[in-house]
């Protein structure tokens, strides 16, 4: 099947219905992303939990668990981006949030290894198997149905809340933990109090469960009957994205490369450098800037979406790319130097104004690339792979390169930077027609919607 296709594959909306579904749809993705995030933030007060303090290797162990948890991310993607290209992104989405609950609360009552030793640690493993599982199926599925359920001129716009709330659980995380730097001491964290973060993504998870049940499908009731009959035996099949949809699909990858790496680059080791450089004893005051700088990520993204509304995806892309070329050196040098709050403040607010070149029209950008029956597993799948390779292990490796070895962290995240730039300039054409154009009406030429 051809990236041609045409016909009445999204259900019927409006602004105001497409307002309503870009909430419900990323009300999940913010508690989805609380769950991975909450993980980092409280990393180190639970890492003497589940390996010996002694050891000086611990806390690499505890983000090569968070790097591990990536190798499953293309695996959900490709099982919820089929379900979801075949049942529904409806359908797909209640069921990744609900694993998604599961594993919070599994994390949140676990034994520790001094009540089961090294068992300890493979539970750990396995439940952030299964939650990097769930994960790779709420990115593509999310990107996807927030693009699909957008009015066509605010399709920037309204799929830019992705990032909203996939960072907005980096900041839901971080204001947890000042919570409990408020009440409780650090050996109370240490002990108990880091539970606390877990239970609460999943008591979140059931609730967004709750309101997912309202969200309208994206896709048309006679698409999907199309495909139940066997008529669309393509739709969602692995088989056909990679010898058809083989070219959007190394898109999606590599415009994916450069970004992640510099995502996680900017907003996980960032902070975890701005709580080292001021130590314990200023703990609640690194966690301030760190907070303050992600909610600034976050209300920059809309921004970011509505510009590419105005003057293309593109632009903002080579935004980006030049950006991190030129100012991963600077973030990763001078941050670790830094113990006024106003500099690293202001250190992180640049990196972030960079990365809101990618986050705020990724999701976009890969949806408007495949048609409506292989998007959910092209998007996913094209994401998940690169972040499994690129995002997932930048934590892990900037730990690993401490502290002599940070020069090639650097010139490692500037050259897949660099690599996704070339991509942007010369891979993709600014305001040309999409094929999700051609499916649900041109960005570029829709007047504003009158309801």
């Amino acid at each position: 099947m051809s990236d041609t296709t045409t016909g009445p594959t999204r259900a019927e909306t409006s602004t105001k219905r497409a307002v309503l579904n870009t909430v419900r749809g990323s009300a999940g993705n913010l508690v989805e992303w609380y769950d991975v995030y909450v993980y980092t933030v409280f990393a180190m007060y639970f890492e003497a939990q589940f390996f010996d303090p002694s050891d000086k290797n611990s806390t690499v162990y505890i983000y090569g668990i968070f790097a591990v948890t990536f190798l499953m991310r293309p695996v959900g993607s490709w099982f919820f981006g089929r379900f979801a290209d075949r049942r529904g992104r409806k359908t797909s989405l209640m069921l990744s949030i609900s694993i998604m609950s599961g594993c919070s609360f599994l994390v949140a009552v676990m034994p520790t290894r001094e009540v089961i030793g090294w068992w300890a640690a493979v539970i750990l493993i396995f439940a952030r198997l299964v939650q990097g599982f769930a994960t790779g199926g709420e990115y593509g599925t999310s990107a996807t149905y927030m693009s699909e359920a957008a009015t066509a001129n605010r399709r920037g716009f309204l799929s830019s809340f992705q990032y909203v709330t996939l960072i907005g659980g980096h900041v839901l995380a971080q204001f947890t933990l000042l919570i409990a730097l408020h009440f409780l001491d650090t050996d109370e964290l240490k002990s108990w109090g880091w539970r606390i973060g877990f239970f609460i993504g999943g008591i979140a998870a059931l609730v967004v469960l709750w309101i997912r049940r309202s969200m309208d499908e994206s896709l048309s009731e006679s698409h999907l009957e199309s495909i139940r009959e066997g008529k669309d035996r393509d739709a969602g099949s692995l088989k056909t994205l990679f010898t058809v949809h083989w070219r959007p699909l190394l898109l999606v990858f590599l415009i994916t490369a450069g970004g992640t790496i510099a995502f996680y680059t900017y907003s996980v080791n960032a902070p975890a450098i701005v709580k080292s450089a001021f130590g314990t004893d200023r703990a609640l005051t690194a966690t301030w800037v760190n907070l303050l700088g992600l909610i600034f990520l976050m209300l920059l993204q809309p921004v970011g979406g509505l510009i590419s509304d105005r003057v293309g995806r593109k632009p903002l892309l080579i935004f980006f790319g030049i950006g991190g070329v030129l100012y991963t050196y600077v973030l990763l040098t001078f941050l670790p130097k830094t113990t006024s709050a106003v500099m690293a403040f202001v250190i992180l607010a640049i990196g972030y104004v960079i990365i809101t070149g990618y986050t705020s029209v990724n999701a976009i950008v890969k949806a408007e690339l495949f048609p409506a029956e292989i998007r959910a597993l092209g998007v996913g799948l094209g994401y998940a792979l690169a972040n499994s390779v690129f995002g997932g292990t930048a934590p892990m490796l900037y730990q690993a390169a401490k502290p002599d070895h940070i020069t090639l962290f650097i010139g490692y995240v500037t050259v897949v930077i660099a690599v996704s730039l070339l991509v942007y300039v010369f891979g993709l054409k600014n305001k040309g027609e999409t094929v999700l154009d051609r499916e649900q009406g041109s960005a570029w030429a829709v007047p504003a919607p009158s309801r």
